[in-house]
């Protein structure tokens, strides 16, 4: 009977792994036998003989499985060693099963509710060694008052002299303008109009407007016989600017560095500034760290912690638990505990998944050997049966 017990337990395993042929992460089993002595059945020549085989244990391949995209951002395929840490109301199991989603209270949960453990972020915007569950922030990005503009522009060399003072309403006060979006305190956006006017060679007066209205005329600016930039000395101007609308007074430097005065019509190069508008949540990504970022409308990002993984000294000692997941245990030994891509640990591949590790053929084959088994063995009990039945037929 031991014979028709090992057949059936190795057919059992292999039919599991064929069943989980599809199953994210699964690691295939493979039954393993031992012989069965009798310590008191031994021949009069010394002789052992044996009592037939039983299941010695069940272990599994830890190997690779195939990566597979999937185009989901949250999904995460573990390249090289290691475990997603995954908390079940506090008590942890180790999963390679990263097909994740965001529940309704903001947490990274797999299809079981267990939520995703993380280095969670500190106030810097970095990452701390603190592991906790891992959240996604669904709250809008918050605004950025502008600080500073920076504007390389050529102000034309050949351009009429005005004598007449500056007027915003009368293009003919003055000889060009240029134009750039800033953002107050509250992210309302505004425009910030630069004017420029000629006042003598080499000589000109900047005038500064916010949304149309003149907030500094009259700044002077020089130039050298070769077109640089010579006051301000720093090639820079500041200023107080009011937005209202219950935004807060923001101090504006503009940073004119880069501006020229050759003889070539009037012209922007660069124009860039600082600060930015409230953002909306648009997408969600993991690196290969485990990094996941949140992506905002108004083009920032911000880090929601990193994805920690785990490994253990001793694999085979791992307790299998539902959902696809592992426990730990004595014989395993207490896990060790990273960010991907440090120590022994692998790297992650965001919007893939790993596949099961099984091989059909492979399974197909033991199939067919291990059900030839079960049948050598059947076979076995029915001539031991057809024995029996010989000398009970004696007389």
């Amino acid at each position: 009977l031991s014979g028709i017990n090992s057949a059936t337990a190795d057919l059992d395993v292999i039919s599991n792994n064929l069943a989980n042929l599809s199953t994210t992460g699964y690691k295939v089993s493979r039954a393993e036998f031992a012989s069965l002595v009798g310590a008191a059945q031994t021949s009069a020549e010394g002789v052992v003989q044996g009592r037939g085989a039983e299941l010695a244990a069940v272990s599994r391949s830890f190997a690779q499985g195939n990566v597979e995209t999937t185009g989901n951002n949250l999904d995460i395929a573990i390249e090289g060693n290691g475990f997603l840490i995954m908390s079940d109301a506090g008590a942890l199991n180790y999963s390679r099963n990263g097909s994740l989603i965001v529940d309704k209270d903001g947490f990274v949960v797999n299809a079981a509710g267990h939520r995703v453990q993380a280095f969670q972020p500190d106030p810097s915007g970095g990452i701390s060694s603190n592991l906790g569950d891992l959240t996604i922030s669904t709250a809008d990005s918050a605004p950025q008052a502008t600080g500073q503009v920076n504007m390389g522009a050529n102000l034309d060399a050949g351009d009429a002299i005005i004598a007449s003072a500056f007027n915003i309403t009368d293009v003919t006060t003055y000889n060009s303008t240029a134009s750039a979006t800033i953002y107050d305190s509250l992210g309302v956006e505004h425009v910030v109009s630069t004017f420029f006017t000629k006042t003598a060679s080499n000589a000109w007066n900047l005038h500064v407007a916010l949304d149309g209205a003149a907030v500094s005329t009259n700044n002077p600016m020089a130039f050298s016989t070769g077109g640089a930039l010579t006051t301000p000395a720093s090639g820079q101007f500041s200023f107080s600017l009011t937005p209202g609308g219950g935004a807060a007074t923001q101090n504006v430097v503009l940073d004119l560095n880069q501006t020229t005065q050759f003889g070539s019509p009037f012209s922007i190069n660069t124009l860039q500034s600082d600060g930015f508008t409230t953002g909306r949540l648009v997408d969600v990504s993991v690196g290969s760290d485990g990094v996941v970022l949140a992506r905002y409308s108004n083009g920032q990002s911000s880090a929601q912690g990193q994805v920690a993984l785990a490994n253990f000294s001793n694999l085979q000692g791992l307790a299998e638990g539902g959902f696809g997941s592992w426990i730990e245990t004595q014989d395993s030994g207490a896990p060790l505990i990273g960010a991907a891509g440090t120590a022994s640990l692998g790297l992650l591949q965001s919007g893939a998944l790993e596949s099961s590790n099984v091989d059909v053929t492979e399974m197909l084959v033991n199939l067919i050997t291990a059900q030839r088994n079960f049948q050598a063995n059947a076979k076995t009990i029915e001539t031991t049966d057809s024995l029996t039945q010989t000398i009970i037929n004696i007389r």
